[in-house]
């Protein structure tokens, strides 16, 4: 196996997000016009806390990709007050366990891109991504077609784990 071929595996592929990418963007923060709508179904907003809300990637890496956001409109971690620091990892400790328990990846992606040169999307609104994988996740499909086999729709999805986030939590 050649180097190229061991770098690809550690690289998701997400050629469907070009639309994304390429699309007319909305002026503003897309985070701040998300946590602002009133339709947190149409939002998909799967929970709203004190300082924080989940949210679902609108295009996912992977069926259940999901984001924590601050409710303040911050772009640093050391910006970040105590409670909504302490408050943003407990939601991402609490969105993994859903995760796990509905859609039961085979392993999960955390983290956040800082900065333009970090790979970030939305500069100016600091968040966590989890990324749920599966074995084979990225295959032959997005990487040589072009072409993406999502297995789940948004609002099916948005509405299981929806009812998953009302639970009580552990």
């Amino acid at each position: 196996m050649s180097y190229i071929n061991v770098m690809m595996k550690e690289i998701i592929w997400a050629p469907w997000r070009s639309g994304f990418i390429k699309g007319k963007k909305e002026p503003g923060c897309v985070f701040c016009r998300v946590q602002r709508n009133k339709d947190k179904r149409q939002a998909l907003i799967l929970l709203s806390a004190k300082h924080n809300f989940i949210v679902m990637n609108k295009y996912p890496y992977t069926s259940g990709h999901l984001l924590v956001v601050p409710n303040r409109h911050i772009n640093a971690l050391e910006k970040m007050t105590t409670p909504e620091a302490n408050e943003h990892f407990k939601l991402v400790r609490r969105a993994a366990a859903v995760l796990k328990r509905k859609l039961k990846p085979e392993g999960l992606n955390t983290g956040m891109n800082l900065g333009r040169v970090a790979g970030a999307g939305v500069l100016n609104h600091l968040h966590t991504h989890l990324v749920p994988r599966w074995q084979g996740d990225s295959n032959f499909l997005p990487i040589i077609g072009e072409t993406r086999m999502q297995s789940l729709d948004l609002e099916p999805m948005y509405d299981a784990l929806y009812r998953e986030f009302c639970r009580k939590a552990n």
